[in-house]
């Protein structure tokens, strides 16, 4: 992609993430530049004192606002705080937990539902049952509408929460009229971050027990649920697809097709076969150059998130762990109208057409492209093209 605010892909790619949800009250672009002003090179230190300086000082004017009854101000206030703490701690992901990614979660779900309070249609924290535990999420009830609806469910990223959903997609499908259910599943937000839920590959037994708890509501139709994933949660939302069968739509927004493979692809050909046990002096050296490649501030970001969301203690555990995640032989088990797809210049979601090729369910195949201002993983900085897309072709399967 063009280079937005900073020379370091990464950071630019997530400060580009950050500022494209501005069109759905996530974020200022004049304040997420002065934050990025403040961030020195790649110290990723001065990442966080920079977002978390700039969510403090929105905060308050949020706790203004409200003090001085003024809602709106206070709301989007709250909102773009919220995405604001997000943003600072997601570049310190890693094992063993930073004691900063607890404190910029806690205080973007704080902000999040001091905002979600201020809606029309007040947000609702749900806890949803799962297995001995609950996943924590959102309900959000379609304003102005009476009766049975259709529902939108929907599934982040490796390192994504349920509060940024809301501005991913979350509000522009409650503008559409459908209710949103966002959650944070094992692996995500607070339930890795809060009760130590790590990422499993299995993701219909995260989705079925969502689905349940939606459908004893009154206002939802049970007939008319979509589950809607990106990034990661578009490699997810098709595995639950593939067996949750109750759903009326599948959406899968730029994920990969099997994350082993992808993996594989990023490693020197001579190496690979350290990676699959088969040659023990290869899978030292990789071990190795893992190690010191997850020491890197930026190009060492990947790895070190990826222990901490997987639970394990290595860099190569967390490869070998990836071996489970691929959608081959799942695919073809989604029966519900499926929309796919990916951005020009975005490698995780190169897999697409695999997944597309697999599908023997009616669906509907999109490129979105650079030229476009789309070509960035997960259409970062063309949400709204996006929703475009997505919803012309969701509507008449779920609002006839």
């Amino acid at each position: 992609m063009a280079e937005v605010a900073f020379k370091d892909e990464l950071l630019d790619a997530q400060f580009l993430r950050t500022v494209g949800v501005a069109p759905y009250g996530g974020a200022d672009i004049g304040e997420c530049l002065a934050a990025a002003a403040q961030v020195q090179g790649v110290d990723l230190g001065s990442w966080y004192s920079a977002w978390s300086s700039l969510a403090e000082r929105v905060l308050a004017l949020a706790e203004a606002a409200a003090a001085d009854g003024q809602v709106k101000t206070a709301r989007s206030a709250y909102f773009r705080a919220s995405n604001y703490f997000r943003t600072a701690g997601v570049m310190l992901l890693a094992a063993p937990l930073d004691a900063r990614v607890v404190v910029s979660n806690e205080r973007q779900t704080e902000a999040f539902r001091r905002g979600a309070e201020l809606l029309d249609v007040p947000g609702e924290v749900i806890e949803i049952p799962f297995e001995h535990t609950t996943l924590p999420g959102y309900f959000f009830a379609a304003p102005g509408r009476s009766g049975p609806g259709p529902l939108v469910i929907l599934v982040g990223g490796y390192d994504g929460t349920a509060e940024e959903l809301y501005f991913l997609s979350g509000a522009a499908a409650s503008a559409r009229g459908y209710h949103v259910l966002a959650f944070d599943g094992p692996g995500q937000g607070s339930a890795l971050i809060k009760q130590g839920l790590v990422l499993r590959p299995d993701w219909e037994s995260v989705v079925t027990p969502v689905v349940e708890w939606a459908i004893e509501r009154a206002d939802v139709d049970p007939e008319r649920i979509a589950l809607v994933g990106l990034s990661l949660g578009a490699h997810l939302a098709p595995r639950a697809a593939s067996a949750e069968h109750r759903l009326a739509a599948c959406g899968a927004d730029c994920g990969s097709f099997d994350l082993h493979a992808s993996a594989l692809e990023r490693i020197p050909p001579p190496l690979v076969a350290g990676l699959d046990g088969s040659s023990g002096w290869k899978a030292a050296v990789l071990g190795v150059v893992l190690r010191i490649l997850a020491r890197k501030p930026t190009a060492g970001w990947a790895l070190r998130r990826g222990q901490l969301v997987h639970g394990v203690g290595s860099p190569m555990a967390y490869l070998r762990s990836l071996h489970d995640y691929s959608l081959d032989g799942l695919a073809a088990k989604i029966t519900c109208p499926t929309f796919v797809n990916n951005a020009e210049a975005d490698d995780i979601g190169a897999s697409a057409p695999q997944l597309v090729a697999q599908l023997t369910c009616d669906h509907e195949f999109v490129t979105f492209t650079s030229a476009d201002g789309a070509g960035d993983h997960c259409e970062a900085g063309a949400r709204t093209l996006y929703h475009a897309r997505l919803f012309a072709w969701l509507d008449p399967i779920l609002q006839p």
